[in-house]
């Protein structure tokens, strides 16, 4: 079975970013060094807030359609649950 994730990156500025992967630490490193041109490296997002594993790439483009279609006041609460800080979970 393949694992998928879906995760939620921001920056200094909390401007937010939800996407899908195959390998959360390969496409976390990608975004700390800009190495994907687009929104992420625009708005400097390097920093992993949440994310949730599937074994499924249905379920997790579903659950990252869903995540993007929430307000940014229900996101904000989604992060809040795992990290009130919004520490980034891909250190340590």
């Amino acid at each position: 079975m393949r694992n998928y994730s879906v995760y939620t990156v921001t920056g200094k500025t909390r401007v937010l970013y939800t996407g899908v992967t195959r390998d959360l630490t390969r496409r976390v490193s990608e975004h700390r060094l800009k190495l994907i041109p687009g929104f992420t490296r625009k708005y400097n997002l390097t920093r992993l807030v949440y994310c949730e594993d599937y074994g499924d790439v249905a379920a997790v483009t579903a659950r990252k359609k869903q995540i993007r279609a929430w307000t940014r006041a229900k996101r904000v609460a989604l992060i809040a649950s795992v990290t009130p800080e919004w520490k980034d979970l891909s250190e340590g």
